[in-house]
Protein backbone atom coordinates (compact mmCIF):
# COMPACT_ATOMS: atom_id res chain seq x y z
CA UNK A 1 0.00 0.00 0.00
CA UNK A 2 1.53 3.35 -1.35
CA UNK A 3 2.13 6.06 1.66
CA UNK A 4 0.74 9.08 1.40
CA UNK A 5 3.20 12.11 0.24
CA UNK A 6 4.37 14.33 2.17
CA UNK A 7 2.29 17.59 2.74
CA UNK A 8 5.20 19.31 1.75
CA UNK A 9 4.94 17.76 -1.51
CA UNK A 10 1.68 18.57 -2.71
CA UNK A 11 0.62 21.11 -5.52
CA UNK A 12 -1.19 23.91 -3.39
CA UNK A 13 -1.38 26.46 -5.91
CA UNK A 14 -5.08 26.34 -6.29
CA UNK A 15 -5.67 27.04 -2.39
CA UNK A 16 -3.01 29.71 -2.42
CA UNK A 17 -4.47 31.59 -5.19
CA UNK A 18 -8.15 31.39 -3.56
CA UNK A 19 -6.72 32.33 -0.12
CA UNK A 20 -4.96 35.49 -1.62
CA UNK A 21 -8.01 36.71 -3.45
CA UNK A 22 -9.81 35.80 -0.22
CA UNK A 23 -7.55 37.95 2.53
CA UNK A 24 -7.97 40.69 0.01
CA UNK A 25 -11.73 40.42 0.04
CA UNK A 26 -11.54 40.61 3.66
CA UNK A 27 -9.43 43.11 4.06
CA UNK A 28 -11.92 45.10 2.14
CA UNK A 29 -14.47 44.73 4.59
CA UNK A 30 -12.76 45.26 7.71
CA UNK A 31 -11.70 48.32 6.17
CA UNK A 32 -14.71 49.95 5.72
CA UNK A 33 -15.08 49.25 10.16
CA UNK A 34 -11.99 50.44 10.78
CA UNK A 35 -12.66 54.04 9.06
CA UNK A 36 -16.41 53.83 10.51
CA UNK A 37 -17.41 52.84 13.78
CA UNK A 38 -17.05 48.92 14.47
CA UNK A 39 -19.24 47.71 17.87
CA UNK A 40 -17.26 46.26 20.93
CA UNK A 41 -17.76 43.61 22.48
CA UNK A 42 -16.53 40.83 24.69
CA UNK A 43 -16.40 37.10 24.90
CA UNK A 44 -14.59 37.17 28.13
CA UNK A 45 -12.67 39.92 30.25
CA UNK A 46 -10.44 41.24 28.30
CA UNK A 47 -10.82 39.48 24.78
CA UNK A 48 -12.69 41.95 23.02
CA UNK A 49 -14.78 41.07 19.81
CA UNK A 50 -16.36 43.67 17.01
CA UNK A 51 -18.30 43.43 13.82
CA UNK A 52 -15.09 43.41 11.97
CA UNK A 53 -13.88 39.79 13.28
CA UNK A 54 -17.54 38.21 12.65
CA UNK A 55 -18.20 39.81 9.17
CA UNK A 56 -14.83 39.25 8.38
CA UNK A 57 -15.06 35.64 9.56
CA UNK A 58 -18.50 34.76 7.99
CA UNK A 59 -16.80 35.64 4.52
CA UNK A 60 -13.94 33.86 4.80
CA UNK A 61 -15.47 30.63 5.92
CA UNK A 62 -18.35 30.57 2.97
CA UNK A 63 -15.19 31.10 0.38
CA UNK A 64 -13.35 28.77 1.35
CA UNK A 65 -15.66 25.84 2.51
CA UNK A 66 -17.45 27.05 -1.07
CA UNK A 67 -14.34 25.75 -3.05
CA UNK A 68 -13.37 22.64 -0.52
CA UNK A 69 -16.15 21.24 1.23
CA UNK A 70 -14.68 18.41 2.23
CA UNK A 71 -11.97 20.40 4.11
CA UNK A 72 -12.05 20.97 7.79
CA UNK A 73 -12.30 24.62 9.53
CA UNK A 74 -11.12 25.85 12.92
CA UNK A 75 -11.98 29.96 12.91
CA UNK A 76 -11.60 31.60 16.51
CA UNK A 77 -14.99 33.05 15.40
CA UNK A 78 -16.92 30.24 14.49
CA UNK A 79 -18.01 27.01 16.73
CA UNK A 80 -15.91 24.19 17.39
CA UNK A 81 -17.66 21.31 16.40
CA UNK A 82 -14.87 19.04 16.30
CA UNK A 83 -15.96 17.45 13.08
CA UNK A 84 -11.99 18.73 12.04
CA UNK A 85 -10.49 16.09 13.87
CA UNK A 86 -11.94 13.66 10.81
CA UNK A 87 -10.12 15.48 8.54
CA UNK A 88 -6.73 15.68 6.89
CA UNK A 89 -6.81 19.24 5.34
CA UNK A 90 -8.44 22.32 7.68
CA UNK A 91 -8.59 25.64 6.91
CA UNK A 92 -7.23 27.18 10.25
CA UNK A 93 -8.19 31.22 10.35
CA UNK A 94 -8.18 33.69 12.36
CA UNK A 95 -10.24 36.68 10.80
CA UNK A 96 -9.02 39.88 12.92
CA UNK A 97 -5.92 38.94 14.78
CA UNK A 98 -4.83 41.80 17.22
CA UNK A 99 -7.95 43.25 17.81
CA UNK A 100 -7.11 45.36 20.47
CA UNK A 101 -5.07 47.14 17.81
CA UNK A 102 -8.01 47.22 15.55
CA UNK A 103 -9.65 48.76 17.99
CA UNK A 104 -7.04 51.42 18.81
CA UNK A 105 -6.59 52.27 15.68
CA UNK A 106 -2.67 51.83 14.95
CA UNK A 107 -3.08 49.15 12.25
CA UNK A 108 -1.07 46.76 13.67
CA UNK A 109 -3.59 43.82 13.31
CA UNK A 110 -3.93 41.07 10.54
CA UNK A 111 -6.29 38.64 8.42
CA UNK A 112 -4.59 35.34 8.84
CA UNK A 113 -5.38 31.87 6.79
CA UNK A 114 -3.25 28.85 7.25
CA UNK A 115 -3.28 25.52 5.98
CA UNK A 116 -2.90 22.01 7.74
CA UNK A 117 -2.58 18.94 6.03
CA UNK A 118 -1.95 15.87 8.87
CA UNK A 119 -1.13 18.46 11.44
CA UNK A 120 1.49 20.23 9.69
CA UNK A 121 1.40 23.80 9.05
CA UNK A 122 1.90 23.58 4.52
CA UNK A 123 -0.06 26.76 3.46
CA UNK A 124 -0.29 30.51 4.94
CA UNK A 125 -1.17 33.87 4.27
CA UNK A 126 -1.29 36.69 6.54
CA UNK A 127 -2.79 40.53 5.24
CA UNK A 128 -2.39 43.93 7.08
CA UNK A 129 -5.56 45.66 6.00
CA UNK A 130 -3.78 49.14 6.95
CA UNK A 131 -1.13 48.72 4.52
CA UNK A 132 -2.18 46.52 1.85
CA UNK A 133 0.95 44.20 2.52
CA UNK A 134 -0.13 40.34 2.08
CA UNK A 135 2.57 37.72 3.14
CA UNK A 136 2.41 34.13 1.68
CA UNK A 137 3.80 31.01 1.83
CA UNK A 138 4.05 27.26 0.70
CA UNK A 139 6.37 24.87 2.68
CA UNK A 140 9.04 23.92 0.54
CA UNK A 141 8.08 26.47 -1.99
CA UNK A 142 8.94 29.57 -0.93
CA UNK A 143 7.89 32.84 0.87
CA UNK A 144 6.79 36.06 -0.94
CA UNK A 145 5.58 39.69 0.35
CA UNK A 146 2.77 41.09 -2.41
CA UNK A 147 3.08 44.87 -2.61
CA UNK A 148 1.49 47.35 -4.66
CA UNK A 149 1.25 44.76 -7.52
CA UNK A 150 5.09 43.88 -6.98
CA UNK A 151 5.61 40.01 -5.88
CA UNK A 152 9.04 39.89 -3.67
CA UNK A 153 10.68 36.73 -2.62
CA UNK A 154 11.53 36.73 1.42
CA UNK A 155 13.89 34.70 3.18
CA UNK A 156 14.99 34.81 6.98
CA UNK A 157 18.15 37.00 7.93
CA UNK A 158 21.17 34.37 8.46
CA UNK A 159 22.56 36.36 11.83
CA UNK A 160 23.82 34.27 14.21
CA UNK A 161 25.15 36.16 16.84
CA UNK A 162 22.53 37.18 19.36
CA UNK A 163 23.74 40.19 20.21
CA UNK A 164 23.37 41.34 16.90
CA UNK A 165 19.80 39.90 16.57
CA UNK A 166 16.50 41.98 16.75
CA UNK A 167 14.03 40.75 18.91
CA UNK A 168 10.52 41.61 18.06
CA UNK A 169 7.68 41.42 20.41
CA UNK A 170 4.13 42.33 21.51
CA UNK A 171 2.79 45.08 22.23
CA UNK A 172 -0.33 43.90 24.16
CA UNK A 173 0.81 40.74 25.99
CA UNK A 174 4.68 41.03 26.69
CA UNK A 175 5.66 39.21 29.36
CA UNK A 176 8.45 40.22 31.89
CA UNK A 177 10.19 37.14 31.56
CA UNK A 178 11.07 38.30 28.24
CA UNK A 179 13.09 40.90 29.47
CA UNK A 180 15.56 38.31 31.16
CA UNK A 181 15.63 36.00 28.58
CA UNK A 182 16.62 38.61 26.70
CA UNK A 183 19.36 39.87 28.98
CA UNK A 184 20.60 36.11 29.02
CA UNK A 185 20.82 36.25 25.32
CA UNK A 186 22.39 40.15 25.29
CA UNK A 187 19.92 41.09 22.95
CA UNK A 188 20.43 44.83 22.45
CA UNK A 189 17.69 45.65 20.17
CA UNK A 190 13.68 45.06 19.99
CA UNK A 191 10.61 46.04 18.14
CA UNK A 192 7.32 46.24 19.61
CA UNK A 193 3.98 45.21 17.74
CA UNK A 194 0.59 43.28 17.63
CA UNK A 195 -0.52 40.54 15.82
CA UNK A 196 1.97 37.60 15.24
CA UNK A 197 1.61 37.51 11.35
CA UNK A 198 2.97 40.57 11.66
CA UNK A 199 6.03 40.03 13.89
CA UNK A 200 6.57 37.33 11.37
CA UNK A 201 6.35 39.63 8.65
CA UNK A 202 8.88 41.33 10.67
CA UNK A 203 11.40 37.83 10.66
CA UNK A 204 10.84 37.09 7.16
CA UNK A 205 11.88 40.90 5.80
CA UNK A 206 14.77 40.62 7.64
CA UNK A 207 13.04 43.62 10.13
CA UNK A 208 13.57 41.14 13.47
CA UNK A 209 15.52 37.87 13.72
CA UNK A 210 13.25 36.23 17.03
CA UNK A 211 9.88 36.47 18.74
CA UNK A 212 9.80 34.71 21.74
CA UNK A 213 6.24 34.39 23.93
CA UNK A 214 6.28 32.51 26.93
CA UNK A 215 3.20 32.00 27.77
CA UNK A 216 0.10 29.86 26.62
CA UNK A 217 -1.85 32.84 24.96
CA UNK A 218 -1.77 31.87 21.57
CA UNK A 219 -4.33 29.58 19.85
CA UNK A 220 -3.91 27.77 16.39
CA UNK A 221 -5.59 30.13 14.32
CA UNK A 222 -2.77 32.39 15.98
CA UNK A 223 0.07 30.73 14.69
CA UNK A 224 -0.70 28.25 11.57
CA UNK A 225 -0.45 30.74 8.79
CA UNK A 226 2.36 32.62 9.89
CA UNK A 227 4.26 29.31 10.89
CA UNK A 228 3.95 28.29 7.00
CA UNK A 229 5.17 31.59 5.88
CA UNK A 230 8.22 31.99 8.34
CA UNK A 231 9.01 28.20 7.85
CA UNK A 232 8.88 29.01 3.83
CA UNK A 233 11.09 31.54 4.04
CA UNK A 234 13.45 29.53 5.92
CA UNK A 235 13.31 30.15 9.52
CA UNK A 236 11.94 27.81 12.61
CA UNK A 237 9.23 27.78 14.88
CA UNK A 238 8.86 25.42 18.22
CA UNK A 239 7.50 25.46 21.30
CA UNK A 240 9.37 27.16 24.55
CA UNK A 241 10.97 23.45 24.58
CA UNK A 242 11.99 22.93 21.04
CA UNK A 243 9.17 21.01 19.72
CA UNK A 244 7.13 21.00 16.92
CA UNK A 245 3.94 22.73 17.04
CA UNK A 246 1.24 20.22 15.82
CA UNK A 247 -2.20 21.22 14.41
CA UNK A 248 -5.95 20.40 13.97
CA UNK A 249 -5.68 19.07 17.82
CA UNK A 250 -8.52 18.99 19.85
CA UNK A 251 -7.10 21.48 22.53
CA UNK A 252 -6.02 24.51 20.41
CA UNK A 253 -4.11 26.54 22.91
CA UNK A 254 -0.19 26.22 22.69
CA UNK A 255 0.36 25.77 26.36
CA UNK A 256 4.02 25.33 25.79
CA UNK A 257 4.60 28.85 24.49
CA UNK A 258 6.21 29.61 21.12
CA UNK A 259 9.70 30.57 19.67
CA UNK A 260 10.07 32.01 16.18
CA UNK A 261 13.89 32.71 14.62
CA UNK A 262 15.34 32.61 11.74
CA UNK A 263 16.54 29.27 12.65
CA UNK A 264 20.27 29.82 12.70
CA UNK A 265 20.94 29.36 16.41
CA UNK A 266 17.42 27.87 17.39
CA UNK A 267 18.57 25.17 19.42
CA UNK A 268 20.82 27.80 21.32
CA UNK A 269 17.94 30.07 21.90
CA UNK A 270 16.02 27.09 23.15
CA UNK A 271 18.13 26.43 25.58
CA UNK A 272 18.55 29.52 27.27
CA UNK A 273 14.65 29.85 26.77
CA UNK A 274 13.92 26.59 28.31
CA UNK A 275 16.38 26.57 31.66
CA UNK A 276 14.97 29.88 32.47
CA UNK A 277 11.45 29.04 32.26
CA UNK A 278 12.22 25.95 33.80
CA UNK A 279 13.85 28.53 36.48
CA UNK A 280 10.99 30.58 36.92
CA UNK A 281 8.81 27.22 37.93
CA UNK A 282 7.10 25.86 34.54
CA UNK A 283 8.03 22.45 33.03
CA UNK A 284 7.37 20.79 29.71
CA UNK A 285 5.58 18.65 30.86
CA UNK A 286 2.89 21.05 32.17
CA UNK A 287 3.57 24.16 30.03
CA UNK A 288 2.48 27.57 30.79
CA UNK A 289 -1.58 27.19 31.24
Amino acid sequence: MAENPSPKTLDLSRELELAFQVVQEAGTIVNTFYVGVSEVQYKAPGDPVTEADRSANHHIVNRLREAFPEDGFLSEEIKDDLSRLEKERVWIIDPLDGTKEFIARNGEFSIMIGLSIRGEPVLGVVHQPSTGLIYTGIVGQGAFLHEEGDKIPLHVSDKDNPRQMILVSSRSHRQQIVDRIRRELRITQEKVTGSVGLKVGKIVRQLADLYIHPSPGCKEWDLCGPHAILEAAGGVMTDCWGNPLRYNKKDVRAHNGLIASNGRIHDQIVAVVARIVEEAGYTEEDGFW
